[in-house]
Order: C-alpha cells, then structure tokens, then sequence
C-alpha cells in the first residue's frame, strides 16, 4: 500500500510529531511504500531549522531529515502556515525584510495542491 502522513502536531510539547516519526520509521522498513509527509497547522514547526533541543533530548528535525535522505520521502510543509508560524526558506526574504529563512533543509514549502494529489495517489492517509 502507499502511504501519505499528515503532521499537524509541533515536533515538541505534544507527541503528535515524535508518533508520526515512528509510524514513519516502522513503515519504510516494510513493504508498504511511504510516497510523502506533509507537515500542516502546528506541524510546520517540525521544519523549523532554529529549533535546538536538549544535548539528553532526541532532535525530531534532524530524524525528519534523516528519514528523507536515507528513504527519499518527500518532507512538503504547507507555505500558509508556515509563514504563519515564522518559518520562511531563503528566497522569501526579500519580501520580509530578514536576514535569513529558517526552513530546515530538505524540507520543501508547498501548497494545500501537493496534499491533494497526494491524497488522490495514496492508499491511506494517516493523520497525527
């Protein structure tokens, strides 16, 4: 089966995001396909590259990244509620006035489209 996870959980304060990590993780190493992730409403915050836990605590951005690089799973963020929630790329900042974006690398700014045609092409869609 092909899979779509939907995040709208922020990667700390709530277990919404850190579940969604594992759900991800088990399901790369079976034989059902994980096609993409896409991070909505508070989910965003999981691509927010300023984010820095604890030395003791696990960093759920970097395994966000990890499971991208290892199992090329697309990481879409919606672009609404990430500018919503500060978390802007690089070519955004002429228009904001700042220094730098913050969008965590391999993550990929996208519109509610991209959750759609995921949608469409999925089996299941899991949201967390």
């Amino acid at each position: 089966m092909n899979y779509t996870v939907l995040v709208t959980g922020a990667p700390y304060g709530t277990q919404n995001a850190s579940t969604a990590f594992l759900f991800c993780k088990a399901l790369v190493n079976t034989v059902h396909h994980l096609k993409s992730i896409f991070f909505y409403c508070d989910g965003v915050l999981n691509a927010n590259s300023m984010t820095t836990p604890a030395n003791d605590e696990f960093d759920l951005i970097k395994a966000w990244q990890k499971l991208k690089k290892k199992h090329h799973v697309n990481l879409y963020v919606c672009n609404s509620a990430a500018m919503r929630r500060g978390v802007i790329a690089e070519k955004k900042i002429l228009n904001l006035d700042t220094q730098n974006g913050n969008l965590a690398i391999f993550f990929e700014l996208s519109g509610l489209i991209e959750l759609a045609c995921a949608i469409k092409k999925c089996d299941r869609l899991i949201q967390f």
